[in-house]
């Protein structure tokens, strides 16, 4: 059956990175979801200006729609913030959706965006980024890892949750 995921968090925190990873490993078609962002969206971003709950909606349903109706196993990166927004992303997708939220401190997430080239993204919006992060509460089909670790150590502890609570 095939399984369809969520790489949350915010930006910055390593959802593509953590993304294609786990797509390798998997087999799994891993899609970022800054690509489905609507134009206005990355603009407003680059200009430093937050965007909406107004301004995601669209996004969210085209990530919830996404999921839908590919047939295979995916994960998608989004940010997914806030439980509204979960939850706009499981009623587009009609089905089961595990979130997978990478965590880390700001100031860990601070420095590898700093770091990071090339990204619409810039670090002045991260701290509205955390003001809005509700992490996934007990009743959701989530699992919250630290990001502290390298990659490789990330992912495993990604596999080791998803072989007990999602895969088998």
């Amino acid at each position: 059956m095939a399984k369809k995921f969520v790489i949350m968090g915010v930006a910055g925190c390593g959802k593509t990175s953590v993304g294609e990873a786990l797509g390798a490993k998997f087999g799994w078609h891993y899609e970022d979801g800054d690509t489905l962002h609507p134009q206005h969206n990355i603009d407003k971003m680059e200009r430093g200006i937050p965007l909406t709950d107004a301004d995601r909606h669209p996004w969210l349903l085209l990530v919830g729609e996404t999921l839908c109706t590919h047939t295979g196993s995916i994960a998608i990166g989004c940010s997914a913030l806030k439980r509204s927004y979960r939850d706009t992303i499981r009623q587009a997708a009609k089905t089961d959706v595990c979130f997978i939220h990478l965590a880390g401190t700001r100031e860990l997430i601070e420095s590898r965006m700093a770091a990071r080239q090339g990204h619409f993204m810039p670090v002045s919006l991260l701290d509205s980024q955390f003001a809005a992060l509700e992490p996934p509460n007990a009743d959701e089909n989530a699992i919250t890892v630290d990001i502290s670790g390298d990659l490789e150590s990330v992912i495993a502890i990604i596999t080791r949750s998803l072989e007990e609570q999602v895969l088998t």
